[in-house]
C-alpha cells in the first residue's frame, strides 16, 4: 500500500426505511467510480434502511442492551454496559442514541455481513465493477485510551485480514504470529475522515488500499476466538 487516499461524502440525511444503493448511488461521484475501489458505510444508515429501531417507550434500554448482546457482561460507568456484539467487544450492544430524528434506539442490522454483501451485489452491478470492497463501519473506544476510533463492523468483496506468518522481517528473521487486520485499519481511516457529530457525512470512498478482492468473505475471517484471545484471562469468567 504506497498510498491511501479517502474521501469522505456529505450527503443528505437518511430516512429510515430509505432505499440504500440508491442512496449510495447518489452521492457517489462518478469521478470517484472505478475498479478496486472500498466504500465504507456507516452502519447506522444500514440500520436505519433496514428499520432497526425500537423506541424507549417500547423497553428499558438496558434490557434492551441484555436482549441484543451475544455476551452480556454488566453495567459500568457513564450509563453504559459493556457486551460482546458481533464478535466485537463493544458498549451496550452497539445501540446508539445519538443522530436519532425520532429518538428511538438505533440497533446494528440484524445480519451484518449479509447487509454488507446486499449492497456489494447491488452497486458492482449498478457500477459495473470487478473488483469492489464495502465496508460497514461503527466507532468504539478501546481501554486506557480516551476517544473513539473507527472499526469493522462487517465488510464484503476483500480479504479482511493479510496473513504476515512466514514472511520476514528487515533483518530476515521469520515472522511468527503477526496477521495485519485490513479491515479494522481501513474502517479506522475512514471513519477519521467521515466524522463523529454533525458532519453527515455517513460515506467514504478509499482508493489504494492494497487488498486482495474476493467474492466471497468468510463472516469469522476478523474473529478471534475467545480462548485464543490474549486478553482471554481478564474476561474468561463470563465466557
Amino acid at each position: 500500500m504506497s498510498s491511501l487516499h479517502v474521501h469522505p461524502l456529505e450527503t443528505a440525511i437518511f430516512p429510515v426505511g430509505g432505499n440504500l444503493d440508491e442512496f449510495v448511488h447518489a452521492h457517489v461521484p462518478e469521478t470517484l467510480v472505478r475498479e478496486r475501489m472500498i466504500l465504507a458505510v456507516t452502519s447506522k444508515i444500514v440500520s436505519l434502511a433496514e428499520s432497526r429501531l425500537v423506541s424507549p417507550q417500547e423497553i428499558d434500554k438496558a434490557a434492551l442492551v441484555e436482549r441484543e448482546a451475544d455476551i452480556f457482561i454488566g453495567e459500568v460507568g457513564y450509563g453504559c454496559f459493556l457486551t460482546v456484539k458481533e464478535g466485537l467487544f463493544i458498549p451496550s450492544s452497539g445501540i446508539d442514541e445519538s443522530n436519532s430524528a425520532t429518538g428511538d434506539f438505533i440497533l446494528y442490522p440484524a445480519e451484518p455481513y449479509e447487509s454488507a454483501r446486499r449492497l456489494w451485489a447491488a452497486l458492482r452491478e449498478r457500477w459495473n465493477l470487478k473488483e469492489l470492497g464495502i465496508l460497514l463501519t461503527d466507532s468504539h473506544t478501546s481501554p486506557l485510551r480516551k476517544g473513539v476510533t473507527g472499526i469493522c463492523l462487517s465488510h464484503w468483496g476483500f480479504r479482511g485480514v493479510r496473513n504476515m506468518i512466514g514472511t520476514r522481517d528487515i533483518f530476515g528473521r521469520e515472522l511468527m504470529m503477526t496477521k495485519m487486520n485490513l479491515a479494522d485499519g481501513l474502517s479506522a481511516a475512514a471513519v477519521l475522515m467521515m466524522g463523529e457529530g454533525n458532519e453527515r457525512r455517513p460515506l467514504a470512498v478509499l482508493e489504494g488500499a492494497d487488498c486482495e478482492f474476493h467474492d466471497m468473505v468468510d463472516a469469522n475471517e476478523l474473529r478471534m476466538p475467545p480462548k485464543d484471545d490474549l486478553y482471554y484471562p481478564f474476561f474468561k469468567r463470563f465466557f
